[in-house]
């Protein structure tokens, strides 16, 4: 039985190696996408939520006395880094449930 273990396992073994490289060529795809999309959402995030907070610290009393240099930029990165990381996720999920029907050899 070992006999037709070791005559058979180079097609197996070039079979999958060919399906692994298919498959991790397809993760790097997936997680370059979702990284693509998360820098743009980050972005986006960033100057939308740094628009409201730097006009309110200029016209607010409340937010001029409370939110020095250091919050405002804490507001700003906290909304980016959830946009990046959320759209970051979404894209990656979509893009592998999208590829999980695609038949691989």
């Amino acid at each position: 039985m070992a006999e037709k273990m070791t005559k058979y396992s180079p097609v197996l073994e070039k079979t999958s190696l060919a399906s692994l490289d298919q498959k991790l060529a397809m993760a790097k795809r997936c997680s370059h996408e979702g990284v693509v999309a998360g820098a743009k959402a980050a972005i986006v995030a960033s100057i939308a939520a740094a628009v409201p907070t730097l006009t309110s610290v200029r016209m607010l009393p409340w937010a001029k006395a409370h939110l020095n240099h250091t919050a405002q930029a804490l507001i700003i990165s906290t909304v980016a880094g959830a946009a990046y990381f959320i759209v970051a996720d979404k894209t990656v999920l979509a893009s592998a449930r999208r590829n999980s029907f695609r038949q691989i050899p």
